[in-house]
């Protein structure tokens, strides 16, 4: 920019976009001063390098909101994967879900895949019952395109974001309000018992595992 540019003479683009030619470098300084602005060196291997006459603060803007549109158009159209498991924690499903989310909010689809292993092939509900749980948490930022289908020993599941006027906000973007998964229908899933702190005389949470095959027995 300005006096840092090297080159003896340069090829210049005007304030408006005009071809103002091959000048030498002092010419084309000049022409930026008496405009209030800045001469900024834009394609510095071309023979002469090209510079643009315009204001560098305002140029780095257009700059930098050129860049992130390019970063959202490459990832349109990009799947990334979630794997979830029948067993998984109410915790562990959350931070899966803001994976989705932040997913969701950058374009992208989302593949959920949640497999069986062993015994667990028996009671496939309970596999159902999670992607439900999934899909109900990602609502507000996507959709699926199918309904969840059992394969082999895999319940598979396309997400497709929403629109960008009907998606809600990127909730990862504010860490102070976590995403939580919504709760089942009928109290299914991860139990919470209230008791009471004696110290502080204050109720708190005690969480239990979710492991729903724990409830059949042996």
């Amino acid at each position: 920019m300005n006096g840092k540019i090297r080159a003896r003479e340069v090829r210049v683009i005007g304030e408006q976009g005009a071809q103002l030619g091959v000048l030498p470098l002092g010419d084309a300084l000049n022409l930026a001063r008496n405009a209030g602005v800045d001469l900024v060196e834009i394609a510095p291997n071309a023979t002469p390098p090209v510079c643009r006459i315009v204001d560098f603060g305002k140029f780095r803007y257009e700059q930098s909101k050129k860049e992130k549109e390019s970063k959202k158009n490459q990832h349109a159209g990009e799947v990334k994967e979630i794997q979830l498991s029948p067993r998984i924690d109410p915790h562990d499903l959350g931070v899966k879900v803001n994976h989705a989310i932040g997913f969701l909010c950058d374009d992208m689809k989302v593949k959920v895949a949640l497999r069986f292993r062993g015994r667990e092939m028996a009671h496939t509900e309970f596999g159902f019952q999670v992607i439900q749980k999934f899909v109900e948490s990602i609502a507000p930022w996507g959709h699926p395109d199918f309904q969840p289908k059992l394969i082999g020993k895999n319940i598979n599941l396309m997400v497709s974001p929403l629109p960008r006027n009907k998606r809600a906000k990127d909730p990862n973007q504010d860490e102070s309000q976590p995403v939580k998964p919504a709760p089942q229908a009928g109290g299914e899933g991860k139990p919470v018992k209230i008791v009471r702190d004696a110290a502080a005389g204050a109720p708190k949470a005690e969480v239990f595992s979710n492991n729903p095959f724990g409830q059949l027995g042996s």
